[in-house]
């Protein structure tokens, strides 16, 4: 595994390109998406580095910026975890309650799925009831 300045190097030159780069979508609420995103510290979910890349769930768009909430295969016991029905993935799939952030729309890779209606109004529930 290389250093950890050398993975903030490689980091920083993808988010160059990544700046670069025009997108002509607007992906829209309920839609699960591969964003490009890295490292977090202390008590963030953390992925794997070597893709720079995360599943995360739309909440809300805001123009070109999206509100999304972090996805894990982990479980954790408590009330910060949702859990998806398996029909999406194929695997355990939860949503990180806690984890949410603004994201510009130059980050997002690849749509992955679009969660029910009814899925998505629990989860914005759960939400508003941590807050």
């Amino acid at each position: 595994m290389p250093e950890e300045n050398e993975l903030f190097d490689n980091w920083n030159t993808f988010k160059k390109e990544l700046n670069k780069s025009e997108k002509y979508f607007y992906p829209k609420h309920r839609q699960i998406w591969y964003i490009s995103i890295w490292k977090n510290i202390w008590f963030e979910s953390n992925w794997k580095w070597e893709d720079f890349k995360r599943p995360v769930l739309i909440l809300k768009r805001i123009w070109t910026m999206f509100l999304v909430v972090s996805m894990t295969t982990k479980w954790k016991n408590n009330h910060f975890y949702y859990s998806l029905d398996e029909k999406y993935f194929n695997k355990a799939s939860f949503i990180t309650l806690s984890q949410f952030k603004t994201v510009d729309k130059k980050r997002f890779i690849e749509k992955i799925w679009k969660i029910n209606e009814s899925d998505f109004v629990e989860i914005k529930n759960r939400i508003k009831k941590l807050f």
